[in-house]
């Protein structure tokens, strides 16, 4: 059976897609012992040798498996940390060699899936498939009907303007100085959320992602997972 290469990669549960072309791109991919540079190219997933990074990829069909989990501040998004930092597969415990689907930064909580199946990986996080994302957002100050439609319409963020988002405001502390509103975008660019705030001169002191498509961790703990089942990866993968 033929498959691409970089698609073999990811389905093996080493990397994503996109870092998998990555990977055959800086020579550190071989296919039966030759180094492959060409993206696309196609391998007889049966009988062809893959090497990534001088380790032999596995052939062996895994179980597909779709985690859920609650992650807590002070956690990065990664399958190993350089600086030695504690990381999402610390708390997530399985014989199943996992990825994280996307990224929260390690000051932000909540929903993120982690899987085996390269795929899903690729559809969740492609800004082309628009899945929404929402989160709840603290900052510092009332946030005002101005504010909400700014953030709404979209603001400028560096380099780029943020696309049309759903925002509404949960709750205003006027003793506390504090707003607490709810912000749904789909594109996820790095620190959006943050960055857009930012934007409108409102520093975040707490962000907790509640929901991916319609799955929530409502009933999950901090540090808490589960596995997704059938029909909600059907959800996800079923947009668009």
């Amino acid at each position: 059976m033929e498959e691409r290469l970089q698609k073999f990669i990811a389905n093996k549960g080493i990397c994503s897609r996109r870092k998998a072309e990555e990977l055959i791109l800086n020579g550190k991919v071989k296919v039966n012992g030759k180094i492959i540079l060409e993206l696309g190219t196609k391998i007889d997933i049966d009988k062809d040798i893959v090497e990534v990074n001088g380790e032999k990829v596995s052939n062996n069909i895994d179980k597909k498996i779709y985690v859920l989990l609650n992650k807590p501040i002070g956690y990065v998004t990664t399958t190993k940390d350089q600086f030695g930092r504690d990381t999402v597969l610390d708390l997530v415990k399985v014989k199943e060699k996992i990825l994280p689907v996307g990224r929260l930064d390690m000051y932000t909580s909540g929903a993120l899936i982690l899987t085996n199946d390269g795929d899903f990986i690729y559809k969740v996080t492609h800004p082309k498939h628009e899945i929404e994302k929402t989160y709840n957002v603290t900052v510092r100050g009332k946030i005002t009907e101005e504010d909400v439609e700014k953030l709404t319409n979209g603001v400028e963020i560096e380099n780029y303007v943020s696309k049309e988002a759903k925002v509404k405001i949960l709750k205003i502390n006027d003793e506390k100085n504090l707003s607490r509103i709810e912000i749904t975008i789909h594109e996820g660019k790095n620190r959006e959320v943050r960055k857009m705030c930012e934007a409108i001169g409102k520093k975040v002191l707490a962000l907790h992602r509640t929901k991916i498509g319609n799955i929530n961790v409502k009933n999950l703990k901090l540090g808490e997972w589960r596995y997704l089942n059938q029909k909600e990866v059907k959800s996800l993968l079923d947009i668009k």
